[in-house]
């Protein structure tokens, strides 16, 4: 009997085959590939990335999982670890690989943030909380657009592919899951080295989502009203518009008028 899930770690393993199919099969592996697995648990979607790549390395925090899933799979390298913490090229020891995982709800945000910082992986495909999947794939204007959509979406695209029932997993979760299937852009939306500021924008915006721009602007930079009304021109914005209503391009286009301005990490 494998050990029981551990509440202090998220844990709802998949147990459902099909659907662990579906997930490997979405990260659309070859022989080729190398293959990163954030949180292996029982070794279901383990087992079903192995069947379709050449090489799998998995890291898992979970120590007392580590002996069966050494048993079941003596060709999959396993890392005991926390996958926040550990440098994953370092993992994989190769600079082009793919990502998968059926990741904790409490720490879907940054793992996904940490998977795309640069060198990207090529793909990544993780089941995540349902209302998760909804915010980063979501449009401008809707209820779930927010800072985790547009600094997703300035890196990859996004492809929400199916939803999970609760009933998939042992223990079962109060919530539905879905697959989310993330292509890191080759020529991201903003560059490496605006990203800190970029992030700074975006989330101190949506901090006042309700305000006009031009007083969110103001307060997130404490600059002069003609000052920051010359930074939305330049990026082509209308000062009255709310930022839940930018699309990422346009909040792309106020981070340079900004970082044009001099305005940065200070």
């Amino acid at each position: 009997m494998p050990p029981p899930a551990k509440k202090s770690l998220g844990q709802h393993f998949l147990k459902d085959p099909r659907i662990l199919a579906r997930i490997a099969d979405a990260l659309e592996a070859t022989p080729a590939d190398t293959v990163l697995e954030i949180g292996p648990g029982l070794g279901g979607l383990t087992a079903a990335l192995a069947e379709r790549t050449g090489r799998v390395v998995a890291i898992e925090k979970d120590r007392s999982l580590l002996p069966a899933l050494e048993r079941q799979l003596p060709g999959v390298r396993l890392i005991e670890g926390d996958a926040l913490t550990l440098d994953w090229h370092a993992a994989v020891g190769t600079a082009e690989y793919l990502v998968a995982g059926n990741i904790p709800y409490n720490i879907t945000s940054p793992l996904i943030e940490k998977a795309l910082e640069p060198p990207r992986p090529s793909r990544i495909v993780f089941l995540v909380q349902y209302e998760v999947a909804e915010r980063v794939a979501a449009q401008p204007g809707s209820r779930e657009y927010g800072a985790l959509t547009v600094g997703v979406q300035a890196q990859a695209s996004v492809e929400l592919l199916f939803r999970v029932s609760p009933g998939a997993f042992v223990p079962r979760p109060q919530v539905d899951s879905a697959a989310l299937r993330l292509r890191p852009l080759a020529h991201p939306t903003v560059p490496d080295e605006h990203r800190r500021p970029f992030r700074r924008l975006v989330v101190g915006l949506f901090g006042f989502r309700r305000k006009q721009l031009l007083r969110g602007l103001r307060e997130l930079t404490s600059w002069p009203a003609d000052l920051a009304a010359a930074a939305l021109t330049a990026a082509g914005l209308d000062p009255s518009q709310r930022p839940e209503t930018l699309s990422v391009a346009e909040f792309a286009a106020l981070s340079r008028a900004l970082v044009d301005s001099g305005w940065g990490d200070g």
